[in-house]
């Protein structure tokens, strides 16, 4: 293990860690995550239920009311991955297929209107560019995606963080009130707090409800050391160490502070614009319904479990039928009813690379239903991923109290064996960067799991710039 300097010290305790974890965080560079034993993909009648009716969304809305509602939106992503090709033009001066379709639809981008006030006459391809992702101009290409301007309207425009709003009121509303919170990066909090600032009484007056908008970021003592390709500490070229954020596994602890009873989770980047969101609004409707009845049942097999009145073999089956967890005989029932509840909507996989809901066996024999990375599976078992129908969640309603109102400490959920290694680079030097237990993956593990399909027209997200005008943005 590395000798740590006072200096390194005083540094690690400063991100709220201290030295036993860093040395700790080292080994796992030098072992490695564990795989993941995937045994099967989840699949509709085998761990995934069908897309549900209206009857879910209809019990939701009959009881919303009685609930603290809050839609939880990651937002710190910025959107440089989504205009990676526009900055190879520039620096390249080789014109690509991603910057040109750019440059032949650019009055079609929502975010035109803005553009064109910073253009100088005669702009050429190159001037559009660099005003659109430099700071000589919009500087998108450090934006938040939150803050870009997403959908275009007849006599207005929308970033992505007004669609939530505006989104929020459709589903996320409860007495009148939406309650909803971004988590965002430090240096960005002030450019949501302008947007918020200028829409939201225009956005109470048009819906008709009251928005009680929160931000978070992440904490720094999530974040994990940064190492050398030989697994020794990164230093920074002043001899510091490098510390890096650690994934969006690490918004489990700003999930933990979110004080609700229903807790909507939604990207940052996949929204739709209002004459396409139909779908989406019934299907987070009717997954809440779900998840409402659900967490009536397990209450009520708790209380019978306490008074000793409980039919045992009924509530097994319900658990090995419904709550993504096969149990033996000698497991105790009120500590696995006594979880907390996420009901996770998924889409079919349509031949895109990714992870997605899999049957698999942990450390001690159990077997569960996981969102599993295909970067957790052995090249033994990779077969089995082709085997996957679906994507990971593209949307969650958690529930996060039990019966007696107290809230979960969702840090006791996580498996920690979960991470991820990949490698990254710092001023052009390599470094190998350590992410924690992804949100819906590893961070809620230990959670009882519902995955139910949703159609593909809930899932519109954002990942490249020309993403924007495809049909589903219009």
């Amino acid at each position: 293990m590395p000798d740590f300097t006072t200096s390194d010290i005083e540094q690690i305790q400063s991100h709220g860690l201290n030295p036993a974890e860093t040395e700790k965080q080292i080994a796992i560079f030098k072992s490695g995550f564990p795989f993941t034993d995937i045994i099967s993909a989840a699949t509709i009648g085998n761990g995934v239920l069908p897309m549900l009716d209206e009857t879910y969304a209809e019990y939701y809305l009959a009881n919303c009311d009685k609930y603290k509602i809050v839609k939880f939106v990651p937002a710190s992503g910025a959107a440089t991955r989504m205009f990676k090709d526009l900055f190879e033009y520039l620096s390249t001066d080789t014109m690509n297929t991603t910057t040109q379709t750019v440059l032949d639809n650019l009055t079609d981008f929502a975010f035109y209107d803005d553009l064109k006030r910073h253009l100088p006459e005669n702009a050429t391809n190159r001037n559009i560019i660099e005003y659109l992702v430099t700071d000589r101009g919009l500087n998108y290409g450090n934006a938040p995606k939150g803050l870009i301007q997403f959908h275009k309207y007849p006599t207005f425009n929308r970033t992505a963080a007004a669609e939530h709003l505006a989104e929020g009121a459709q589903y996320a509303c409860a007495n009148n009130t939406v309650n909803l919170h971004f988590t965002v990066s430090p240096e960005h909090i002030s450019g949501f707090q302008d947007l918020f600032s200028k829409i939201v009484p225009e956005y109470e007056s048009q819906f008709g409800v009251k928005y009680n908008i929160s931000i978070s970021t992440q904490k720094p003592e999530t974040d994990t050391i940064a190492v050398n390709l030989d697994n020794t500490p990164f230093r920074n070229d002043d001899g510091t160490l490098l510390f890096r954020p650690a994934g969006h596994g690490a918004l489990i602890e700003n999930l933990n502070d979110t004080d609700a009873d229903i807790i909507f989770i939604k990207n940052i980047d996949n929204v739709c614009p209002e004459n396409a969101r139909a779908d989406t609004i019934f299907h987070k409707r009717a997954l809440a319904g779900l998840a409402i009845k659900t967490q009536e049942q397990i209450f009520e097999y708790i209380r019978a479990l306490d008074s000793n009145t409980a039919n045992t073999d009924e509530i097994r089956e319900y658990i090995n039928k419904n709550l993504g967890i096969q149990i033996s005989e000698n497991d105790n029932l009120r500590e696995i009813l006594n979880r907390p509840l996420r009901v996770c909507g998924i889409i079919k996989n349509t031949g895109e690379p990714g992870g997605g809901p899999f049957w698999t066996r942990d450390t001690d024999g159990r077997i569960s239903l996981q969102i599993v990375e295909p970067g957790q599976i052995s090249p033994a078992q990779k077969h089995i991923l082709h085997n996957g129908e679906f994507f990971s969640p593209t949307d969650i309603v958690c529930m996060p109290y039990d019966k007696d109102g107290n809230k979960f400490d969702l840090r006791k959920f996580i498996d920690e064996t979960t991470g991820f290694i990949s490698e990254k680079s710092k001023n052009g030097r390599p470094l190998r960067a350590m992410e924690r237990p992804g949100l819906w993956n590893g961070a809620m593990a230990k959670w009882n799991t519902i995955f139910v399909e949703t159609p593909l027209s809930t899932f519109t997200p954002v990942k490249v710039i020309t993403d924007l005008i495809k049909p589903s943005h219009k």
